[in-house]
């Protein structure tokens, strides 16, 4: 049985969004995980919905921390996200009054499906090769659950590479964001190495402070 939940899938109710979905080409086989791949199989599309999940995103952030998409692939793979009900956008308020794209509640409800992928990668993700791109949030949802392990309910990440936030909502849901958090309650320094190491389950976060590959501390409370 597939272990997958009614918050990973939606409610039965929206099993008719995968039909209105405009797809160039479907498997046309009567099955859950077909139907699911006829939405989000298409090479980029998961990628997308990682960078999405961390907050909305204008097109040119998207394009940046997407290396490789070209901007036609990009563009279409968005009108398919749309179409699909996956993807809403919003122009935001002046003084900024940018076009941000955002993940809709069932666009959400894909982040246990990209904690199972990452999971199930991790052990393959070796050094990094001299082609590869790194993003420090990339690292967000291999460690979430080592992050939830914290019992914090905000938590930033430093590496080289930039920074990341976890945070816990209500109900134990975990969400992700790009950049700094200035409510977190537990700090996490380490590295991209050790960080690969954690998500592959080679390393306890414990056995990474204790061996100084990584530090933890909370911030300083004013009274």
């Amino acid at each position: 049985m597939l272990g997958f939940t009614k918050s990973a899938l939606g409610k039965s109710n929206n099993t008719s969004t995968l039909r209105r979905m405009p797809r160039r080409r479907s498997y046309d086989q009567y099955c859950a995980a077909a139907r699911a791949l006829d939405a989000v199989g298409d090479r980029w599309t998961l990628l997308i919905v990682r960078e999405l999940l961390a907050g909305p995103r204008r097109y040119t952030d998207l394009h940046a921390d997407l290396p490789g998409v070209s901007t036609d692939m990009l563009a279409g793979r968005l009108k398919d996200l749309e179409g699909g009900a996956l993807v809403t956008r919003r122009r935001l308020p002046p003084p900024a009054s940018a076009v941000v794209y955002e993940l809709t509640e069932r666009g959400r409800a894909l982040l246990p499906v990209l904690r199972a992928l990452a999971a199930w990668g991790a052990p393959d993700l070796d050094a990094p090769r001299p082609t590869d791109a790194v993003r420090a949030h990339w690292f967000a949802i291999p460690l979430l659950g080592v992050l939830e392990g914290l019992g914090a309910k905000v938590v930033q990440v430093t590496l080289d590479e930039g920074e990341f936030h976890a945070r816990v909502r209500d109900g134990g849901v975990t969400e992700y964001g790009d950049g700094p958090a200035a409510d977190a309650e537990v700090w996490l320094r380490t590295d991209t190495a050790t960080c690969r190491a954690l998500a592959a389950g080679e390393l306890t976060l414990t056995e990474a402070v204790e061996s100084g590959r990584a530090t933890l501390q909370e911030p300083a409370r004013t009274n």
